[in-house]
C-alpha cells in the first residue's frame, strides 16, 4: 500500500509575469503527517515562495499543491486548514493578548465559552497564561512570538507555517524558543513547515530538511544526510564548515587532493573528476613526516570549544578544527581517516547559451556579436557572395538557424566593469574549493553561470563577463 501523505506539491514552479523571473522551479515534496519539515536556502532561493503558495498567498504558475489527495493549489487561504506565523507577527495593537489569539474564532462565530476555553488551552501551551488582558506592547519579542503562534494554534489547523518566526529575536532567546518550537511540534503532534537561513536552526528542529537554491531543490533529507552526505559542493558548503577541493579517483577507493593521495570509502570508478569534501573537525593534525600532506600555519582563531586553524599547503588552504592549538608558522602535516572523506561526481557547470545568426553570418548575443565560421561547423557548407549555402549550393536560411555556445567556468573572467564583457550578471553565490573560488553569477538575461576565479569578489557585486572567443565552442542545435 502507498504510504499517505498530508501535503504534496508536484511540479510547482511560480514565474512572475511582470519580470519573468522564475522563482521557484519544477519543486517537488511529500510530507508526512506530523513531520517537522524546513525549507533551507540563502535569501532569494525560492522558500518563502513555496510557503505562500502552500498558505495561499501566491498561486503556482503551474503544478499541484495536494492536501489529503485533493488538490488546493488555487483554493483561497481561508478556505485552506492551514495557519502561518510570520517573522514580524502581525499581531494587533489595539487589542490585548485574549483579543489577539481569539480573533480567528470569533471570526467562525463560536461561542463566548468555547473561544475562552480554546484560547486559555494555547495561552498554557505557550507559558502564557495568565496574560490574557496585556497589551501587545508590553510584551517582549519573545513573548509577542509565542502569541503569535498561539493565535495559529488555536485555530487547530492542520499544517502550521512559520517563515523565519525567530529572526528577530536576539541569539540567545532564538535558542531558547526553537526548543520550545521542538517540544511544542512533538507535544501537539501537526504538520510544521518551517522556513529558515540559519543552517543551526535547521539541524537543530527538523526532521527532513529540503535544502534550496536558484528556485530549485537541491536536495531533501535527514539532518544527518545532510551534513554527512551532501549530494553537491552547494550543499556541502551551505551545511555547516567545510573544505571543499576539486580531485580525480586514481584507484579502487583513493583519490587525489589537495595535493595529496588519500584512501576512502566511496567507491567511484578510476578516472572520475569529483568534488571531496572535508570537514574541519575530521583533519588530523600531525608532525609533518607523518602527515599525507604537510602545511604552514596561517590563522589560528580559539572559537570558544576549539581552535580554527588555516593551514597552507602548495596553491590550496585546509581548514582544522581542533581542541589542539598551533602556532602561526608551524609546519605541520595532516592526514585524514577514510570516512572523513565525502567522495561526489564532479558536476559539469559548462556554460551554454543559444546564439543567433546575425547578417554577417556572425553570432548575435546580448546585442553583442561573436566571430564563428559557420563553415566548419555545417560539413561541406562554404560561403558565396555573403550567403551560406550547403553542398549542393543551395542557400541555408540562417534566420532558422541556432548555434549553441559553451565555454569552461575558468574560462570566463569577472570584471568590475559590468560593460566590459559580453554579459553582466550579479553574484549570488560562491564556494571555496581550496585553491579558488567558484561562483554563480545570475546575468541580466536570467542565466546562471559558473565562473572560477582565483580572487575573492563579495556576494551582490555587479559584474562584466569576459567570455573569450578563443575559449568557446560551437556546435548547431538540431
Amino acid at each position: 500500500m502507498a504510504e499517505k501523505y498530508i501535503i504534496e506539491l508536484k511540479n510547482i514552479t511560480k514565474t512572475y509575469e511582470d519580470n519573468g523571473f522564475t522563482a521557484v522551479d519544477d519543486f517537488n515534496l511529500q510530507v508526512r503527517k506530523g513531520e517537522f519539515v524546513t525549507f533551507l536556502g540563502p535569501s532569494g532561493c525560492g522558500k518563502t515562495t513555496t510557503l505562500r503558495m502552500i498558505a495561499g498567498f501566491d498561486l503556482p504558475t503551474k503544478g499541484q499543491i495536494l492536501l489529503d489527495g485533493q488538490d488546493i493549489a488555487q483554493l483561497p487561504p481561508n478556505k485552506r486548514p492551514i495557519n502561518t506565523v510570520f517573522q514580524r507577527y502581525a499581531l494587533f495593537p489595539h487589542m490585548n493578548i485574549f483579543e489577539n489569539i481569539a480573533f480567528g474564532l470569533k471570526l467562525k462565530g463560536l461561542a463566548p465559552d468555547v473561544i475562552a476555553k480554546k484560547v486559555g488551552r494555547v495561552l498554557e501551551m505557550v507559558d502564557l497564561e495568565g496574560f490574557e488582558k496585556r497589551r501587545v506592547s508590553t510584551l517582549s519579542g519573545g513573548q509577542q512570538q509565542r502569541i503569535a503562534i498561539a493565535r495559529a494554534l488555536v485555530n487547530e489547523p492542520k499544517i502550521l507555517l512559520l517563515d523565519e518566526p525567530l529572526g528577530a529575536l536576539d541569539l540567545k532567546m532564538r535558542k531558547e524558543m526553537q526548543l520550545e518550537l521542538k517540544n511544542m511540534h512533538a507535544q501537539l503532534g501537526i504538520t510544521f513547515i518551517y522556513v529558515t537561513h540559519d543552517q543551526e536552526e535547521a539541524l537543530t528542529m527538523s526532521d527532513t530538511i529540503v535544502v534550496m537554491n536558484g528556485g530549485r531543490t537541491q536536495q531533501i533529507g535527514t539532518p544527518e544526510d545532510i551534513y554527512n552526505e551532501p549530494k553537491n559542493a552547494f550543499v556541502a558548503d551551505f551545511i555547516g564548515e567545510s573544505n571543499i577541493f576539486k580531485g580525480i579517483m586514481t584507484g579502487h577507493l583513493k583519490a587525489r587532493f589537495a595535493g595529496g593521495e588519500f584512501e576512502c570509502v566511496d567507491d567511484v570508478d578510476e578516472g572520475t573528476l569529483v568534488d571531496v569534501v572535508v570537514r574541519p573537525e575530521d583533519v588530523i593534525m600531525t608532525p609533518p613526516a607523518e602527515g599525507t600532506i604537510v602545511g604552514k600555519v596561517t590563522s589560528v582563531i580559539f572559537k570558544g570549544i576549539h581552535y580554527e586553524i588555516a593551514v597552507e599547503s602548495g596553491k590550496y588552504e585546509m581548514v582544522i578544527q581542533s581542541t589542539k592549538s598551533a602556532k602561526v608558522g608551524d609546519e605541520i602535516g595532516m592526514k585524514l581517516d577514510p570516512d572523513g572523506i565525502h567522495i561526489m561526481i564532479a558536476e559539469d557547470h559548462t556554460t551554454r547559451f543559444e546564439a543567433e545568426v546575425g547578417d554577417d553570418l556572425n553570432l548575435e548575443f546580448a546585442d553583442h556579436k561573436i566571430t564563428c565560421d559557420l563553415t566548419k561547423l555545417i560539413p561541406g557548407s562554404k560561403i558565396t557572395d555573403g550567403e551560406l549555402r550547403d553542398a549542393s549550393g543551395e542557400k541555408i536560411d540562417t534566420d532558422k538557424l541556432k548555434v549553441l555556445v559553451s565555454i569552461e567556468p575558468g574560462d570566463i573572467q569577472m570584471s568590475d566593469d559590468e560593460d566590459a564583457g559580453l554579459t553582466s550578471g550579479k553574484i549570488i553565490n560562491l564556494i571555496y574549493k581550496g585553491d579558488h573560488y567558484s561562483y554563480v553569477v545570475r546575468t541580466v538575461h536570467g542565466h546562471d553561470l559558473i565562473v572560477d576565479d582565483e580572487y575573492l569578489w563579495n556576494m551582490d557585486d555587479v559584474v562584466g563577463l569576459i567570455l573569450p572567443e578563443d575559449k568557446m565552442k560551437f556546435a548547431i542545435k538540431k
